[in-house]
């Protein structure tokens, strides 16, 4: 169930360059790593850590950044994973994390997976 603070969020970004991967008007989740991202960039800035504008502002970078490198068709599009970039790189800009603990998290994660 959504509150406030998370249906702004959610909904600040329709219709936008940003906006989640959508199927029927629900967002759309093909990993379990890809909901709980989305949930973690949320809820960081549900608790102040970030400004959920300054997200969204990473996240549009990130996505321009692929762009410029890449051809609007390309298959290895992954949406989910600028957002996980947008929400690494302003983790370590809000020092929530230090690049060695996010560096040993996600090989954490990665060794669980396999």
């Amino acid at each position: 169930m959504q509150v406030k603070f998370e249906q702004f969020a959610t909904t600040s970004m329709l219709g936008s360059e940003d906006a989640p991967p959508r199927s029927n008007g629900e967002l759309l989740f093909q990993r379990a790593w890809e909901g709980r991202a989305f949930g973690m960039a949320i809820a960081l800035s549900k608790k102040g850590h970030y400004e959920w504008e300054d997200f969204r502002q990473g996240l549009i970078a990130s996505i321009s950044e692929w762009e410029s490198t890449h051809c609007k068709d390309d298959p290895d599009w992954d949406y989910y994973q600028r957002w996980l970039l947008a929400l690494e790189r302003l983790a370590l800009e809000s020092n929530l994390l230090n690049p060695d603990e996010l560096e040993q998290r996600t090989a954490e994660l990665l060794a669980q997976e396999n």
